[in-house]
Formats: C-alpha cells, structure tokens, sequence
C-alpha cells in the first residue's frame, strides 16, 4: 500500500509538495488513477489555479466521486482545501462537499492587497485541538498565496487574518486543509506535512 499519494489534476505545486514529503522520507507517488487513490494511506489534493478548471478536471479524470468516498486521511493545500468545502464563489463552482461552507473572495482595502501572497501569522480559534498543528505556536508563520479564502467555522483549526479573519487549517474528521502553501512554510510547513503523515491510517 502507497504510503501518500498525491491526486494528479494538474495542481501547478505538486511537485514542490512531492519533493517536501520525500524530504521528510514519504515515498509518495503521483496519481490520477481512482484505485492507486483509494488504496493510499493517505492522499493530498494539492492545487494552485481557479476553482472551475480544477473541478472540471477532477470530472474529466472521474476522481469526484473517488475522493468523496475516501475514508483515510485526506488533506487539501491552498486550491486543493477550497475545493474540501460545498462551493466557491470562483465561477459560482459546486465544489467536493466535504466540508460545509463557500468559499468567497478576500475583500481588498487600505494596505490590504489581493491576492494575499506572503507570511501570516496561525492562531488557533475555538480552542481546537488536532494532531495537524502539534508542534506549530500560536503566531508561527506561514506562506500564503490565494484570493479566495473559507470562512471560519466550528471546523476551523486556525485562523490567519488579511483584511478579515479566515481558515487558514480546517480539520473535520479524516478531511484536513491548510490554506497555506506548507511546501513553501520553512519549518512550520515541514512540521504540518510530518503531523499529517504521522495520522492514523486506514
């Protein structure tokens, strides 16, 4: 059984995030194919791009339905955890469902630009408790690169904030999300991939 496999849409940082597993010592193993997927210990939904293409590729592979059914650790990076909730205001999209919630486009303003691109601080909100962030303080910085964000909620890990609050990790049940680009976070992002690869697998 594949240790990680990382779903193979077409997401511009797979491969970034493929060379920081296996600098972590993941054998991971790049895929489009629905039973390489559902026979992985655990599977990432990386992506870098708009919601609509990404979608409408992971119709196009046949991996929409795939991924619904997954039942082992899952976790989406930047375009990839947008695409975890129901919707996205990008192109009005229907997205995976898996977690609730729209994803909507960051407000600009005052020294506030979008995209957000750069460091941000994480702080946990509503005193979530997971296994993803052992080991990341409160304030610890991440690099972000996005103009569309989820809400907060009760699945919300952590917060960021850039001319609001957002998610910047979700967690519900086996389906994980960082906002952030945790290839491109330094040790903070290192120390997410190690927590997610040490999760229980099915």
């Amino acid at each position: 059984m594949t240790e990680v496999v990382l779903i193979d849409w077409g997401g511009g940082n797979i491969g970034s995030v493929r060379y920081a597993l296996e600098r972590l010592g993941a054998r991971a193993v790049l895929s489009a194919d629905a039973d390489t997927i559902a026979n992985a210990r655990r599977v990432i939904l990386p992506g870098v791009g708009a919601a609509p293409p990404a979608m409408a590729r992971l119709r196009e592979l046949g991996l929409v339905e795939p991924i619904r059914r997954l039942r082992q650790p899952l976790l989406g990076i930047c375009l990839g955890m947008q695409l975890l909730y129901e919707s996205s205001d990008e192109g009005d999209v229907e997205c995976l469902g898996l977690l609730p919630g729209r994803i909507s486009r960051m407000t600009s303003g005052p020294g506030v630009r979008v995209p957000h691109m750069g460091w941000n601080q994480l702080q946990p909100i509503n005193g979530a408790v997971s296994g993803l962030l052992d080991g990341i303080d409160a304030g610890a910085h991440a690099y972000f690169v996005h103009s569309y964000a989820a809400p907060l909620g009760e699945d919300t890990l952590a917060s960021s904030d850039h001319g609001g609050g957002f998610t910047a990790v979700v967690g519900r049940g086996r389906c994980l999300g960082a906002q952030f680009h945790p290839e491109r976070s330094a040790a903070v992002g290192q120390r997410l991939l190690a927590n997610f690869l040490a999760m229980e697998a099915a």
